[in-house]
């Protein structure tokens, strides 16, 4: 799109020119669908976009002249993940079929909040169905929905899951920035693999109410962007306690409204960033990039320790599957409670019962194995739960990360996020090349991921992981990484990759 004005336009770029009066919200939201209707044919990020999205810009243009901005996020249109539900003409589906037409009693608290800070939800973002939680043989970023997103750097290359649609979204400038979900690597690793940056947030930061979950005690939603900056600002629009979602209360001495406070260009002197090297060795382009990436920090003032190994996770993936079954059961029949006594779908069973019976539209290429298994479980008081949790909680938390930033006096710890998107492969599924989500994710604490470079045009992140609430100092030093490396570079939609 030639006359596409907002190209790798910033939040502050974007809130200069309303304030200056070279363009509107209004124009904002005609030039992003402009750009979805000529380009998302090509990724296929997009499942639904918000009719009144132009009114409400109207209206928030016009706030703005008589009364000035609301904060830095007024008129700036924002992608959510099509599992956040929104209250208005827009459905929430989580990608299934099984959940089309159903429209949200009430706005997700986040959304609320998103508005309430003067945003514009331009639309909904495909996604792996169910947040690829229904097969272990899944494609990422399928749904039976809203078929295949593509990844916008190599069209035949996997975008990563299951914020898919919200990372391409954003890669592809479609929207100022995206809300993803993550309940083990679901920002972190799309975010990676289409080169922008991305929020995983300790739990409890931000209110999961309304949005459809897999499991509460690993489940976020989190900002997605092409800057440091500009996910910070969302970031702070989404924090807030909300009696719908007891696990924000902890967020209270915490939560930030400001987030960008934090950044700090010369963020790195004398951080003690720790190295986990167990996650490097799965490509030796991605720890060439690494080496660079640590050389970076040591230039910008940082004291590398290394080897700073998160290692108490090893042989640990069963008991974190056997949470997940546990509390996907549960929590899927609580968010479907939600949606009223006449809604179609119950429980899990009801899910189960829809798949089979529509399987040629729903499962064409992988089943639904995750959810049958799920299915089996008990109820959360079953000992194989608890003693599955208290597990996880301790090799994370206390033998994990607590333990390397303790024991080293760390700041931080950095790894490889993953490794370069892989070819979408409906037949075998997905081919992870390595990754460093588990530990934050299990934990339940923050991590964030930043462009690091490139590997034969394919973008890859690095990780930087930290102890519960820890979210400014990681900002503050993802920022003077991303400042002092200026990896991003736009996608140019390569049908495959140019090599």
């Amino acid at each position: 799109m030639t006359d596409f004005k907002f190209l790798e336009a910033t939040i502050p770029e974007l809130q200069k020119g309303m304030a200056d009066g070279r363009f509107t919200a209004h124009e904002l939201v005609e030039q992003y669908q402009a750009r979805i209707r000529q380009l998302d044919p090509q990724v296929n990020a997009i499942v639904e976009l918000n009719p009144d999205a132009l009114s409400i810009a109207d209206e928030l243009d016009a706030e703005r002249a008589a009364q000035g901005p609301r904060g830095p996020l007024h008129g700036i249109p924002i992608i959510l993940k099509d599992n956040i539900d929104t209250a208005d003409k827009m459905q929430t589906t989580a990608g299934s079929l099984a959940l089309a037409g159903s429209i949200a009693p009430q706005d997700a608290f986040l959304v609320a909040q998103l508005r309430a800070a003067g945003a514009i939800v331009l639309g909904k973002a495909n996604l792996s169905e169910w947040a690829n939680f229904r097969s272990s043989r899944s494609s990422s970023g399928w749904s039976s929905r809203g078929g295949q997103t593509h990844n916008p750097y190599a069209l035949d290359r996997n975008p990563c899951g299951s914020s898919s649609g919200s990372a391409v979204a954003v890669s592809a400038n479609f929207c100022a920035a995206a809300i993803g979900t993550e309940t083990d690597g679901s920002i972190i690793c799309p975010s990676h693999a289409n080169g922008i940056v991305g929020i995983k947030p300790t739990i409890g930061l931000v209110s999961r109410s309304g949005v459809i979950p897999i499991a509460h005690s690993q489940d976020t939603a989190g900002p997605m962007a092409r800057t440091v900056t500009d996910a910070a600002l969302v970031l702070g629009a989404l924090t807030g306690i909300d009696p719908r979602d007891p696990a924000t209360a902890v967020s209270t001495d915490h939560a930030q409204t400001d987030y960008t406070q934090f950044l700090d260009r010369n963020g790195l002197q004398g951080a003690r960033i720790g190295v986990a090297r167990n996650f490097f060795g799965f490509h030796p382009d991605v720890d060439a990039v690494m080496e660079q990436a640590i050389a970076a920090m040591k230039a910008g003032g940082a004291e590398i320790i290394d080897p700073a190994d998160l290692d108490s996770l090893d042989g640990f993936g069963e008991s974190e599957v056997t949470v997940l079954l546990y509390e996907f059961k549960a929590d899927m029949a609580a968010y479907l409670a939600t949606l009223g006594p006449d809604a179609p779908m119950k429980n899990l069973a009801d899910l189960i019962a829809f798949n089979d019976a529509h399987a040629d539209t729903v499962m064409p290429y992988f089943a639904q194995e995750r959810m049958l298994a799920a299915q089996e479980k008990g109820p959360l008081t079953d000992d194989a739960y608890l003693e599955a949790l208290a597990a996880n909680h301790k090799q994370a938390r206390q033998e994990g990360i607590d333990k390397v930033l303790n024991n080293h006096h760390l700041d931080a710890i950095i790894a490889p996020t993953g490794g370069p998107a892989w070819l979408t492969d409906w037949v075998n599924g997905d081919h992870y090349g390595g990754g460093s989500s588990s530990p934050a994710a299990v934990a339940g604490y923050p991590s964030v991921t930043v462009p690091a470079g490139f590997v034969r045009g394919l973008p890859v992140g690095i990780s930087f992981i930290g102890g519960a609430f820890q979210e400014p100092v990681l900002l503050k030093l993802a920022y003077a990484f991303e400042q002092a490396t200026q990896v991003r570079r736009a996608p140019q939609f390569f049908p495959t990759l140019p090599y």
